[in-house]
């Protein structure tokens, strides 16, 4: 049984509703060169010159100065939505023409006028590649051997970069520098393979764009190279200031080939140490902690619990790294357990999963929904949750992905992340402090939300397409976590 969908914004085409003007879109960079610039661009009045400097210079296809490059918001906004709902009925998910066209129309609403956005891959590659990459954020997991580092850790990684995604992983399985070889010598150990990812990600722009590729690089707390792995950004940083000090080598950010920053390595990562309860309880006790071989599990060597996360606050307070993921309770809100557990996120945690899986994601814009006296606009929230999760879905089964593993996984699982945008814009306008309780109260109430009526929209989509392919296998933990919601 397929959606009817009925109108939930808007009557016939959104455009038409608009003002629009031209402008000039400009990029510069911090030597003050101009790195882009489009003239006549044509956007909607209401949007800032900010909104449109970013979209004309990531998101516009096309190369530039040919009859080729897209001139105007209109042609972004119409080739992403036109693709999507050309999925939606071509994949039997509106009951009839007039039902994909009031979705069409209600989608295109809520993105030419600012509620919500996709992730970048869905603007870079929707009606310009034949099977595009829409997922943003990846997970992919590597294996003590050479031919996993190189094939299923370097290779996927710059094939996710080359579309516009990015990648997190767990390098925990990796035998340390402290391990011995079974023909003699020792490991190399994950923090020196992670210059090799490095590199591969300095190369490769993002989807061929003008940003640098984005990844996470995760460690359990019990890895005997933990400590290297916790200040080796610190110490490349220290590396940098001494080089910047001569004077003779360039210090910007903006990808220069002989630029310090794109020189040296653990430039293109996330770091987050990964600590479980034990851990925590050690730390809160002043207990000792174990290192152990990845290969045998025995105790290499003892530190103390505190004194191992006194090294990532000291390593964070000097260069921003490590993070940390808390691995227990991770797992513990894990919704499908029973097919493998939660190692790691993508470059911005946000999105916490199987290995080997995907998940496009879109943002609400929080703000757009304050009402001219001070209320926030609950039902037009709702419908806007409604829409996007169905667009997501529709995007699941016809995005590409860069392997066997990755493509069953995405399509079984179904993962889409819904989040949301200015909440600190949305509390600032309704004179609420961010750190007050009237505040976190707002902020859990929206999530909460959000997170229910994407629930619900979910099942609405599973009556008409069925569960996801991993759902009976989970159900239980699946129902257990939305019971803890």
């Amino acid at each position: 049984m397929a959606f009817h969908w009925e109108s939930k914004f808007t009557q016939g085409d959104s455009f038409d509703q608009i003002n629009w003007v031209k402008r000039t879109a400009k990029i510069g960079s911090s030597d003050g060169r101009i790195i882009f610039e489009q003239k006549d661009v044509e956007v909607p009045e209401f949007w800032s010159q900010t909104a449109t400097d970013i979209v004309a210079s990531k998101y516009f296809s096309g190369k530039k100065n040919t009859p080729e490059r897209e001139t105007s918001i209109k042609q972004l906004i119409n080739r992403v939505v036109n693709t999507i709902s050309g999925w939606g009925m071509k994949d039997n998910y509106f009951d009839s023409a007039e039902s994909g066209q009031n979705f069409e129309n209600d989608l295109r609403w809520l993105l030419v006028n600012q509620y919500a956005s996709f992730n970048s891959p869905v603007w870079f590659n929707l009606g310009v590649i034949e099977h595009p990459q829409c997922s943003a954020c990846f997970i992919l997991s590597v294996e003590d051997t050479m031919d996993s580092i190189l094939k299923d850790w370097y290779t996927i990684e710059g094939k996710i970069f080359q579309g516009g995604s990015g990648s997190g992983i767990s390098v925990s399985k990796i035998r340390s520098s402290k391990e011995q070889l079974s023909k003699g010598g020792f490991s190399s150990g994950p923090v020196t393979f992670m210059q090799g990812a490095d590199g591969v990600a300095n190369s490769i722009r993002s989807g061929g764009r003008t940003r640098r590729a984005a990844k996470m690089v995760v460690l359990n707390a019990d890895h005997p190279d933990i400590k290297d792995f916790i200040y080796c950004k610190q110490n490349t940083e220290e590396m940098a200031q001494v080089l910047a000090q001569t004077g003779k080598y360039d210090t910007t950010l903006d990808g220069k080939l002989f630029s310090i920053y794109t020189t040296l390595p653990f430039q293109n990562a996330n770091n987050s140490v990964r600590v479980t309860d034990e851990f925590m309880e050690k730390v809160m006790n002043n207990e000792i902690w174990d290192l152990k071989a990845v290969s045998t599990g025995e105790s290499l060597e003892r530190v103390r619990a505190r004194e191992l996360l006194e090294w990532c606050a000291d390593a964070a307070w000097h260069s921003a790294d490590p993070g940390m993921q808390y691995d227990t309770i991770i797992n513990k809100w894990h919704t499908c357990p029973n097919s493998g557990r939660i190692n790691a996120s993508n470059p911005c945690s946000e999105y916490m999963h199987l290995d080997n899986s995907a998940c496009n994601l879109a943002s609400i814009n929080f703000l757009r929904f304050l009402k001219e006296d001070g209320r926030f606009d609950i039902e037009l929230f709702k419908k806007a949750v409604d829409t996007m999760i169905l667009a997501q879905d529709i995007l699941v089964d016809n995005s590409s992905y860069p392997t066997e593993k990755i493509t069953k996984n995405a399509r079984n699982f179904r993962q889409l992340g819904l989040g949301f945008a200015n909440l600190g814009a949305l509390l600032m306008a309704e004179g609420l402090p961010y750190d007050s309780d009237e505040g976190r109260a707002m902020a859990g109430a929206l999530s909460s939300i959000l997170c229910g009526e994407a629930y619900r929209m979910s099942a609405e989509i599973a009556k008409h397409t069925g569960p996801f392919g991993g759902y009976e296998l989970n159900k239980e933990p699946m129902l257990n976590v939305i019971g803890m919601h």
